[in-house]
């Protein structure tokens, strides 16, 4: 088959479309055939040699894919799925490739009424903001958040997801052409980053129960000032540091509390958990029509190269596919 390789960790030139030996579904795994994968920030970093693929995990990128059931692995006889099943699935690694092994329990069915391209751009993103907003962060109706990237694939996802959990949405973005898409997307106070202060912001509305971070340790200060009392930050990414100060005494009189999580090196187990709990309570949302993958452009498998150009220029709104 062919994969996509980084031949030495630097800039997108560094991603080659190459022959490589095909992989080998083993205990409680599934090869699927690929029809098309996503870009995550993730992926980025891997490139640049800064995230490494967790242990077993394949090196290629890709933490998320769509296509059909091409052989069952020992032990899934029995697990409800046949070869030609169209599915889409939650990875370590090895989605920028024509055939992934994929541990069963981290397969999802493609949701009614959406394509099994478009499917590729639902599960890393579906199950980062369920552990995130509703295991982690206990978001509830009524609640505020706020998510930062709001124009992201996983911004653009959560605003959704918080608004059929009944929650009003605050988004950070930007640009006022992202914000925009934000608002027709259901958020109902946005933040231009680069113009305004979206701690006052926050402030002025009675504060966040929530927040969905991925800058880290830059917005460490901001976040905690943007929650109101008994608040919740939760960190999923770092693109503003890993470090910073904290105000422990603005911590303990609003009962505050930090949580960082990351999907991609948790346990097996852990993940079928997520998964189970996505299809659950997510993939319904999505097959009523009131969560829809945003979908910004869809590029050939090859030109990973140049997915990854605009995914650092940050002018993309929703997911980036990659199709076969």
């Amino acid at each position: 088959m062919h994969a996509i390789l980084i031949t030495e960790p630097g800039g997108p030139e560094a991603l080659t479309w190459s022959e490589v030996p095909d992989p080998v579904p083993g205990e409680g795994e599934v090869l699927v055939e690929v029809a098309a994968t996503a870009v995550n920030r993730a992926d980025v970093s891997q490139r640049q040699g800064s995230y490494p693929p967790p242990p077993g995990a394949p090196e290629y990128p890709g933490l998320e894919c769509s296509g059909t059931v091409a052989a069952l692995g020992r032990g899934t006889e029995a697990s409800g799925w046949s070869v030609g099943d169209r599915v889409c699935a939650l990875l370590s690694g090895g989605g920028y490739a024509e055939k992934v092994a994929v541990p069963v329990g981290q397969l999802l069915p493609v949701p009614e009424g959406v394509s099994l391209e478009e499917a590729a751009a639902l599960p890393e993103v579906a199950c980062t903001v369920w552990s995130n907003l509703v295991m982690t962060g206990r978001l509830t109706e009524g609640e505020t958040v706020l998510v930062h990237g709001g124009g992201s694939g996983i911004g653009t996802f959560a605003i959704q997801f918080a608004r059929a959990l009944g929650a009003h949405v605050a988004v950070t973005a930007g640009s006022d052409a992202k914000l925009e898409r934000c608002r027709e997307l259901g958020a109902q106070t946005t933040v231009n980053y680069r113009t305004e202060d979206f701690a006052e912001r926050m402030r002025e509305i009675g504060g966040a129960d929530v927040v969905l971070d991925i800058m880290g340790g830059s917005y460490l200060d901001a976040n905690l000032r943007s929650l109101k009392v008994g608040g919740r930050l939760v960190v999923i990414g770092l693109m503003g540091g890993r470090k910073a100060e904290a105000d422990l005494g603005r911590m303990l009189v609003k009962r505050l509390s930090v949580h960082a999580t990351t999907l991609r090196s948790r346990p097996r187990e852990e993940k079928a958990t997520i998964v189970s709990g996505v299809l659950e309570q997510v993939w319904p949302l999505v097959q009523q029509g009131a969560i829809r993958p945003v979908v910004d452009r869809v590029l050939p498998m090859r030109n990973a190269a140049e997915a990854h150009r605009v995914m650092e220029s940050s002018e993309h709104t929703g997911k980036i596919l990659l199709t076969r």
